[in-house]
């Protein structure tokens, strides 16, 4: 005669059973995505506030020079000290900062529109142009970026500089949109719109390019703090932003030849530059997360 089950539950198959873990619930990663992008949102959104205010409450202008203060390091008349020049450090990191979020803002704005419309383009018409487009992207692909920039920017200015950066940061999302392209270009809501005699534009933007929304977010809100870094990585080593104006790469390039005696100036823009970064990075990766189906 077969036994039943003895001694309390803790034991047996049913006491193994009930000593294992539970699966982990589904939307976790959704969920801390979205914690992260709240973060990286909130974070960004004071450092916009304090870029928009502070030159407001500040005693100083950013082209103001105090004759009486060279080198001075923080006071209560200079809150971050001043340059060499006699400028207040505090209205120039502000000053860089709103240069160097405007450049990232429009290069990933550029980028991303050029990124999508090249992707689509190509993987919704194939053929001939699909080839060509593909063959121009992966020949951009081999220019260097710093070389290119230092040859066709002999002085002109930030609008300039916005379209040379945003050229060298769309081709390797276009290739992933042109890949989501092909695709959806056999999906039945296509072959039905294209069937009722829909253009191809339109069909892409009222029907393609909505499915690619996530994608196109997630990579214009990474794209905007590589912009920013690139932009202060050229700007450091004067193929940026140039003088008069000012931005974090400008600051920064300008704080680390006064020397580890005056550092504040490079010591300030730095931080301000790791803050903006980590915001958009966050932002960034919190919306890969939310967006992302294999995340649900």
């Amino acid at each position: 005669m077969r036994r039943g089950v003895r001694g309390p539950v803790g034991r047996g198959r049913l006491g193994r059973a009930a000593r294992r873990p539970r699966p982990a619930r589904p939307g976790g990663g959704v969920i801390a995505g979205g914690r992260r992008a709240a973060a990286g949102a909130v974070l960004l959104g004071a450092l916009l506030v304090l870029v928009a205010a502070g030159p407001l409450v500040s005693p100083w202008g950013w082209d103001e020079i105090d004759f009486a203060a060279f080198r001075e390091g923080p006071s209560a008349a200079h809150w971050l000290g001043t340059t060499q020049s006699g400028r207040d450090v505090f209205a120039l990191t502000l000053r860089g900062a709103r240069t160097s979020l405007l450049i990232g803002l429009l290069t990933a704005a550029i980028s991303t529109g050029l990124a999508a419309a090249v992707g689509a383009a190509a993987g919704y018409a194939g053929g001939a142009l699909d080839r060509g487009l593909t063959w121009g992207t992966d020949a951009l692909l081999i220019l260097p970026p710093p070389l290119v920039v230092a040859v066709l920017r002999p002085g002109g200015g930030t609008a300039v500089l916005v379209p040379l950066l945003a050229a060298f940061m769309w081709m390797v999302t276009a290739r992933a949109v042109r890949a989501e392209t092909v695709s959806l270009r056999g999906r039945e809501f296509v072959l039905a719109a294209r069937f009722l005699g829909v253009r191809a534009p339109r069909v892409l933007v009222r029907h393609v390019l909505p499915r690619l929304a996530s994608l196109l977010a997630v990579d214009a809100s990474l794209n905007v703090g590589i912009a920013i870094v690139a932009e202060s990585g050229l700007s450091y080593l004067g193929l940026g932003v140039r003088p008069p104006d000012v931005s974090l790469g400008v600051l920064m390039a300008d704080g680390s030849g006064a020397g580890g005696a005056f550092s504040w100036p490079f010591g300030f823009a730095a931080g301000l530059l790791v803050l903006i970064v980590l915001a958009v990075s966050l932002v960034g990766d919190g919306l890969r997360d939310v967006l992302d189906p294999e995340s649900r």
